[in-house]
């Protein structure tokens, strides 16, 4: 449980990581969209190779994944309508004026990365850290990091503030990571094989809507460049280990 503890603090600590690369030099806008790309390269094949063919395999069937999946993929989408309500839309927005409430931005940032880091405790009872994964889960972090943290300064939030509030979330990460490794280790292969689909279907969502559409925007057509080459990265990460 400690181990999968720190293996969710790091996947998540790129929150921070993006937060003190806005201070020292704000990246330009098609440095970040080409990032994104990569970052949802890597997510993709995670999706279907550390995720979706697992929980396929685990489950020797495909009522439990199927039923995860797109049981995911509701929960995520009915989740960003209710945070779209409450003002944060735009969160991995570069120079977006934030108006939303703190209570927004925290469960905008948890909606997306929670999932991410309670695959990273289930992959432990997999027989090891999925490489592939935590590579995926710190690159989809720093986007959004960067991005929302440069619309908080723009809204008049303090660095102490800002910084407080990445710390928050990495610990809120570690701890759904803790769980998801804790929780998982006596469940049957069907409930196992729902979890892991559902965060599939969840992270597929949010690339779908959030991290895919503002990579085109900032990165332009080289995203499809950047995006093939996380995706193959990610899956030689896969087949090597």
């Amino acid at each position: 449980m400690a181990e999968a503890f720190f293996w969710g603090l790091l996947g998540s600590a790129s929150l921070i990581v993006g937060a003190v690369v806005v201070a020292v030099n704000m990246p330009a806008a098609r440095t970040l969209g080409l990032i994104m790309g990569f970052g949802s390269g890597v997510l993709i094949s995670a999706v279907a190779f550390e995720l979706v063919e697992e929980a396929a395999t685990v489950a020797d069937g495909l009522a439990a994944t199927t039923i995860g999946f797109f049981v995911g993929m509701a929960t995520f989408l009915l989740g960003d309508q209710a945070i779209s309500n409450m003002g944060y839309r735009d969160r991995k927005r570069m120079n977006a004026v934030h108006s939303a409430s703190g209570l927004a931005i925290v469960l905008g940032i948890v909606l997306d990365g929670v999932p991410e880091s309670a695959v990273l405790g289930l992959t432990l009872l997999e027989g090891g850290i999925g490489v592939a994964v935590l590579a995926a889960v710190f690159l989809s972090n720093l986007p959004e990091s960067i991005a929302a943290t440069s619309g908080l300064r723009s809204s008049g939030w303090s660095w102490g503030r800002i910084y407080g509030l990445w710390a928050g979330i990495v610990l809120v990460s570690g701890v759904a990571a803790a769980l998801g490794y804790q929780l998982m280790s006596a469940a049957t292969p069907a409930v196992f094989a729902f979890v892991l689909a559902f965060a599939g279907g969840a992270i597929l969502s949010m690339l779908a809507t959030t991290m895919m559409p503002e990579a085109y925007e900032y990165g332009g057509r080289l995203v499809g460049v950047t995006t093939t080459v996380g995706f193959a990265t990610a899956f030689a990460i896969s087949w090597i280990s």
